[in-house]
């Protein structure tokens, strides 16, 4: 009886050391479920986070960009249009207070007549910048190559092109925003990368438009964040951001630039 007791008391302790350890294994399967729930919202909130400081950073591109075209544009129209109007201005006053002789009146109104076509051609000049007629008109192909073609045949830098994607990739908003990015990619070729040659091919793949640029300029170490981040470049990257594309870039010191953006 008392071995049957015992052997009893030994099947309960074994029970309740079971119930125990499931009960431990339990705990510890709800504090890993616990903590790892934890890790994955906190990577969660920081990744949201850091989504949230990108757009940021975007926004306030747009914003400081939108800045510079209008510091840019009233320069223009300061330094170019303003002071064609002051001689025009002038002159036409000196017609108006009479007393010219035959000859000076010639000169007078020629000088008119020549600082107003000045004045339209600088104000045609600002406003292909502002919206350049021919992307209105015949599209991005066109206004890309004539983009190229201008500055080819300013020697500053020589651009060979191919351009070749379908019309559906692109609405006329989108074709302005690839647009902007091309003639930044440009301009820095040359002011920035003192480049000579460099390469625009456009194509499309399944459903989506491929941009390529490349440029032989003196380049820049791309592992460096601060390389990517001038104004220049966050202007570029809010338009991908616009046209819902991403972007790579690949720079070495003394070997040039690329990028690729995949629309």
């Amino acid at each position: 009886m008392t071995e049957a007791l015992i052997q009893e008391n030994q099947v309960i302790l074994i029970a309740l050391i079971g119930v125990l350890l499931l009960l431990f294994m339990g705990l510890a399967l709800l504090l890993f479920f616990f903590s790892s729930r934890k890790k994955i919202v906190d990577k969660e909130l920081e990744k949201k986070k850091l989504e949230v400081t990108h757009q940021k950073e975007i926004i306030q591109s747009i914003i400081i960009t939108q800045e510079e075209e209008r510091k840019r544009i009233a320069q223009d129209l300061h330094d170019d249009i303003s002071s064609k109007l002051n001689v025009i201005n002038l002159n036409a006053n000196l017609l108006k207070d009479g007393g010219l002789s035959p000859e000076e009146y010639l000169i007078v109104n020629n000088g008119i007549l020549e600082a107003t076509d000045k004045t339209l051609e600088s104000a045609r000049k600002i406003a292909h910048n502002l919206l350049p007629p021919i992307l209105e008109e015949f599209g991005f192909k066109d206004a890309v190559e004539e983009l190229a073609d201008s500055f080819n045949n300013s020697r500053k830098i020589n651009i060979t092109y191919n351009i070749n994607y379908l019309k559906k990739h692109l609405n006329p908003q989108n074709e302005l925003h690839l647009f902007r990015i091309t003639q930044e990619l440009i301009n820095n070729s040359v002011r920035h990368g003192k480049a000579k040659n460099s390469t625009i091919n456009i194509s499309h793949k399944d459903n989506n438009l491929i941009f390529s640029y490349t440029d032989n300029g003196v380049g820049f170490n791309s592992d460096k964040k601060e390389n990517k981040k001038g104004l220049g470049m966050k202007n570029i990257e809010s338009r991908v951001s616009l046209l819902n594309g991403k972007y790579s870039i690949g720079s070495e010191v003394g070997k040039g630039f690329n990028i690729l953006i995949v629309i």
